[in-house]
């Protein structure tokens, strides 16, 4: 696994800072980056530096390394540019101070790109002048400690990469084992891809507290610590660090150091280790935009409903932190912020807001808040004729109310004005709208999306019909004349004629069709047969004739050779046979008529067996339907009854035996064989004289 170690690339300008000795080496971790540039010899010239290896210290840099596993090791020095590097390596587990003899050490001269180091091909344990710069692997155990001096015998800071390799691996803190999170470094990305993140301040220069990047840094790495300096060779070597807050500019960089303390062993290997980091500051001071939000006045209700949240006030930073509040005064005390800027209810004014970065840097910006513009709304008023099957109703146009002249609007149609303002039951027939007298309401919306709601009043247009045009009753042979009357701009008749009247009606059913404006009302008429009379019944009494008149419309007229007519309906003397009777009523249409049979009269009847009357006989009417002879005393008592069964005949008895002599009473009930089956009677008396 190889290990790679960056020391200081060669562009860094030369630092005079107190160089590293022994006890003070750098400690080399799996996972460091450790760029130190010697300007010197620490603070001590360590000698003898073994044997002849290195005799003297120029431009040293110690390390310290310890196995985590056991295997072999290696390692190359690469020179940045040509530079004659030497070293040394010391150990296991030497103290500084008595490091004794190099276990492996290099001084050749350099020639080609400069290579020195530890690999697996040469045998050798030292490398003199003149050799190729390599000596043999370390065969490292874990847990065993080693010291490397590496020295620029050339004396310039051209700086070289230390790489490792090997099956061995070095210890160190910077594993999942122990940092189970990334570390984080401070600051946003440079835009420019090698160059330092930047971590915003608000002014330049400012006083920068150092500490509050730590958390951040460590991610929740447990046993971990930030130390800052103002130089490479401080955060690797945890010397003058930054402890309070200081003035920082943005023309500096400026180094983070992050240690690890072994809860264990504090004085472990792995509690040796650094992993440091660079960093600039940007200045971040922002300038907040004041910004005008426009919303619907809808329906002139005053006020509207704001979403703060949209006044892009500062576009640059999209995470900035922004409150609002109803004042100036307000925003500088802190005090009743809005809390509902997502849906603030205003009508128009100004709100304040404060605009804060995530790194601190704030400034306040003004939200006007204004109306669109209005635009006009009127109410209006629509008129239709009425619908013929249901009078009280008419089939609206919505869509031609002109409730505005707004170019664009569109209109919606609601029943109600809280159906208008919420946009719920809307009439989704507007150009086809069927009500009766009433009003429904129009939503106009602009291009903004702004709406009013205005009145459109429904006027049902009635019929209007004759009033003299009126149903008459005429006799069936005759004609007549209807007349709907003037005032109508157009008549059409169910005959076809286009005039105010007709002649020549006959009975029937008759239409009008009457305009009055654009609305046309079809008025019915009827021509009715005057109801004929009916003759009821005839009553026959004597030589008298009553005839009983029902239906038709009285009075009526009489007479019995229908040319001589009389109001009365008792014809006296008539004589004995057939006779006509005419009846017509008011309306003097044809009479009707029927036929009448005056019978002659027996007053007397002896039923003594002498064939002179000794019967009533009234077998001369037997073909006139329902005929019965009915006789009864003086009392109303029925005696006898002559009918079908008897021949229409009576003799005098009543149950087989001879009535008493006395008067009796008769009538005589037949129905007429005209079509009406007119019931007669005819009542009169008889004197039975029984001698026996």
């Amino acid at each position: 696994m190889k290990k790679i170690l960056l020391i200081f690339l060669g562009i860094l300008s030369q630092m005079f800072y107190a160089q590293s000795d022994c006890t003070s080496a750098l400690a080399v971790c799996g996972n460091s980056s450790i760029s130190y540039t010697p300007s010197g010899f620490g603070s001590v010239q360590e000698s003898p530096l073994g044997s002849g290896c290195l005799s003297t210290e120029h431009f040293s840099v110690w390390y310290t390394f310890t196995a985590s596993t056991s295997g072999t090791l290696t390692f190359l020095i690469t020179p940045n540019a040509q530079a004659d590097y030497d070293w040394a390596v010391f150990g296991p587990n030497k103290p500084c101070g008595s490091l004794g003899t190099p276990i492996r050490c290099s001084y050749a001269a350099p020639s080609g790109t400069g290579l020195t180091g530890l690999n697996m091909t040469a045998t050798d344990t030292t490398e003199g002048a003149g050799g190729d710069g390599f000596v043999k692997y370390l065969d490292v155990i874990a847990g065993e400690t080693y010291y490397l001096i590496i020295d620029n015998f050339s004396a310039n800071t051209n700086g070289f990469v230390l790489s490792w390799d090997g099956t061995a691996t070095l210890s160190s803190p910077f594993t999942s084992a122990v940092q189970p999170n990334p570390f984080i470094p401070p600051g946003t990305p440079n835009p420019v891809p090698t160059q330092p993140n930047e971590v915003i301040i608000c002014t330049d220069p400012a006083v920068f507290n150092f500490s509050t990047l730590s958390t951040g840094i460590v991610n929740g790495n447990p046993n971990f610590t930030v130390s800052y300096h103002t130089n490479s060779n401080d955060a690797l070597t945890g010397n003058n660090p930054i402890t309070t807050p200081q003035t920082v500019s943005t023309t500096a960089v400026y180094y983070y150091s992050i240690s690890y303390s072994d809860p264990a062993n504090p004085n472990s290997a792995i509690s040796k280790c650094k992993q440091t980091g660079i960093f600039k500051f940007k200045q971040g001071n922002i300038t907040a935009l004041d910004v005008t939000l426009t919303e619907c006045n809808n329906n002139n209700q005053g006020t509207a409903v704001f979403n703060l949240t949209t006044a892009d006030v500062l576009p640059s930073d999209p995470t900035a932190i922004k409150k609002y509040y109803p004042t100036m005064a307000d925003l500088n005390a802190g005090t009743n912020e809005i809390t509902n800027p997502y849906t603030f209810t205003s009508s128009t004014g100004k709100v304040y807001v404060k605009v804060a970065t995530l790194q601190g840097c704030s400034d306040v910006a003004e939200i006007t808040l204004a109306f669109y513009a209005d635009f006009t709304v009127t109410d209006a008023t629509l008129r239709s004729c009425f619908i013929e099957t249901n009078p009280s109703t008419a089939l609206f146009n919505l869509t031609t109310a002109a409730v505005t002249t707004l170019t664009g609007a569109v209109k919606t149609y609601y029943p109600s004005v809280a159906d208008a303002v919420n946009g719920t039951n809307e009439i989704l027939t507007p150009t086809a709208y069927i009500a009766p007298n009433g009003v429904i309401f129009v939503r106009v919306q602009d291009g903004n999306g702004c709406y009013k709601v205005v009145k459109v009043t429904l006027i049902v247009l009635p019929p209007v019909y004759s009033n003299i045009l009126e149903d008459k009753i005429i006799c069936m042979e005759d004609t007549t004349t209807l007349d709907a009357g003037p005032g109508f701009v157009a008549y059409k008749w169910s005959t076809g004629a286009s005039t105010q009247s007709i002649t020549d009606v006959t009975v029937g059913t008759y239409w009008v069709e009457l305009k009055t404006g654009d609305c046309v009302a079809r008025q019915e008429v009827k021509v009715y047969p005057s109801e004929q009379p009916v003759i009821s019944s005839i009553d026959i009494t004597d030589n008298t004739i009553t005839a009983n008149i029902a239906g038709g419309t009285a009075p009526y007229k009489y007479s019995i050779d229908g040319i001589n007519w009389q109001d009365s309906n008792i014809f006296n003397n008539v004589p004995r046979g057939d006779h006509m009777i005419y009846v017509k009523d008011a309306y003097d249409c044809d009479p009707i008529t029927v036929t009448v049979v005056v019978p002659n009269l027996v007053n007397v009847i002896t039923p003594n067996g002498d064939g002179v009357n000794d019967i009533i006989d009234y077998s001369a009417l037997s073909g006139k339907q329902s005929l019965v002879l009915s006789i009864f005393d003086r009392y109303g008592v029925k005696v006898g009854q002559a009918d079908k069964t008897t021949g229409f005949k009576w003799d005098g008895t009543t149950g087989g035996k001879k009535v008493p002599t006395g008067t009796y009473w008769y009538s005589v009930t037949w129905n007429e064989n005209d079509k009406k089956n007119t019931p007669f009677k005819f009542s009169g008396w008889v004197m039975v004289k029984n001698r026996d």
